[in-house]
């Protein structure tokens, strides 16, 4: 392969990294301006999407895994915790930890925005894109899911 033809490919690489990040927050914005049911803090949607993977974590547990300060953490909790997100309860194997999970109320409101974010997706390409187009359009999900790929 020659320098320049290299050179090329590099470039053209580096286009599609800018503008797939680019349309991957759009996108996320635009998601998000769809269903956006409750009024948290991205710290706050951070431990609440956490909570739903990893139910019954520690405040510690979070701020580790969430890079802050346990005093912060605390205070994103107890927020939480005062609007009815999430609830604590002993730690059946040590009680004095308190391990932290999202309410019914919670998962609920987390299944009405995954569906109107979805209703919304569907919609959009429907209206948006032939049944050819929409065909081209699953290659590309399935070439952006290798992305991800280990």
């Amino acid at each position: 392969m020659s320098a320049d033809l290299a050179d090329h490919e590099t470039d053209t690489a580096h286009a599609l990294a800018v503008e797939l990040r680019m349309l991957a927050g759009q996108l996320r914005r635009r998601l998000r301006q769809e269903a956006s049911l409750a009024d948290w803090t991205e710290s706050q949607r951070a431990v609440l999407l956490r909570l739903e993977r990893q139910d019954g974590a520690t405040v510690t547990e979070l701020a580790q895994a969430e890079g802050v300060r346990s005093q912060s953490m605390g205070a994103t909790v107890s927020s939480l915790m005062e609007a009815g997100w999430i609830k604590g309860a002993p730690d059946p194997v040590d009680g004095r930890r308190t391990l932290l999970s999202i309410t019914p109320q919670t998962r609920k409101v987390f299944r009405q925005v995954r569906a109107a974010r979805e209703d919304w997706l569907q919609r959009t390409i429907s209206a948006r894109y032939s049944a050819a187009e929409q065909k081209q359009l699953a290659s590309a999900v399935r070439l952006l899911q290798r992305l991800l790929e280990a």
